[in-house]
């Protein structure tokens, strides 16, 4: 009876097992590492969804920005600690997208070390200048180019990024020649644009809005097939004639792997409610993102698709990154 009764005992730990560990966390702070300096397109992400989640969860969200090596760092940082849903990555399109076909050599896999926990986020690229700038649209900026190669500059958050992988693309689409400034950060590449030192930069309008609305940087086209409700004004790639220049910054939430389900679930669950929030939706919107959502299966199968995608375009025009 004594055997029995254990054999019971466990049966009933085995089942209660995994509610109890959702119902248990947390019990102390989660860190989001976020792969930028403050002042990105991914920082604004995290800060907007992690006061939400502290809300809702009862527990301090830490954002902890780790900027450097085109999110390397940060992304390395995530997937060496404890998988046990405390330290999670806000990962996009430079981390799990277009980083790990360049950056060979990085000390993790991107699709076998971490946990993909939701699809946060989408922005799509805008193209801007210095509002002091002499060439006023992209048709004038292309033909300077054309007649003036490796005279434009254009900056980028980083080498190996989306806005330095648009800037590249652009050129191959347009026959254009133009040299790349990398910063380390959207932050100071904006400033730098703004103020007239490099001439061009491709980024979400989260990063440069509020330089577009201080008048001194000015949109000259959004990079994806319909207008930001928030830039109706400026047209689309597609509107201008270029095709196939159609790029957005898009981020997620990464653990390293072997985060336990019960957990993962928690977080999906809850963050996927949050990001339905008419608030969170109003503010992603105005900062020219529309929020995604969805179960975890969602993110893993659009990361996949976007790797297969940037590397079908990185091979075929032998981009590389100096």
């Amino acid at each position: 009876m004594r055997a029995i009764f254990r054999c019971l005992l466990l049966a009933v730990f085995a089942v209660a097992a995994p509610a109890w560990a959702q119902d248990a966390y947390p019990s102390q702070a989660i860190t989001l590492v976020v792969p930028v300096p403050p002042g990105g397109a991914s920082d604004f992400v995290a800060r907007t969804i992690g006061q939400k989640l502290s809300e809702v969860l009862g527990q301090p969200v830490i954002i902890s920005n780790q900027g450097g090596a085109s999110g390397t760092i940060a992304s390395n940082n995530v997937a060496k600690a404890a998988p046990d849903g405390y330290t999670l990555l806000v990962s996009s399109i430079t981390t799990h997208g277009i980083g790990p076909l360049i950056n060979t050599n990085a000390p993790y896999d991107t699709l076998k070390d971490f946990t993909p926990v939701i699809f946060l986020a989408d922005f799509p690229l805008v193209m801007t200048v210095n509002s002091g700038h002499p060439e006023k649209s992209v048709a004038e900026l292309i033909a300077f180019a054309k007649a003036n190669p490796g005279k434009l500059t254009f900056a980028s958050s980083g080498n190996g990024g989306a806005p330095h992988l648009s800037g590249e693309l652009f050129q191959i689409v347009t026959g254009t020649k133009m040299l790349h400034v990398p910063y380390r950060g959207s932050a100071p590449a904006v400033v730098d644009v703004a103020g007239g030192r490099v001439d061009i930069m491709f980024d979400g309008a989260a990063s440069m809005l509020a330089m577009i609305q201080a008048g001194k940087l000015r949109p000259l086209g959004t990079l994806s097939n319909a207008r930001l409700s928030i830039l109706s004004e400026v047209p689309t790639f597609d509107e201008l004639g270029i095709k196939g220049v159609d790029v957005s910054l898009w981020f997620g939430l990464s653990g390293p792997a072997g985060m336990p389900p019960a957990v993962v679930q928690r977080l999906n669950t809850e963050i996927d409610k949050i990001l339905k929030m008419p608030d969170v939706r109003e503010a992603l919107n105005r900062q020219g993102g529309v929020p995604m959502g969805g179960a975890p299966k969602r993110y893993d199968d659009w990361v996949r698709a976007e790797q297969a995608r940037w590397g079908d375009v990185i091979k075929k025009n032998n981009i590389k990154v100096e």
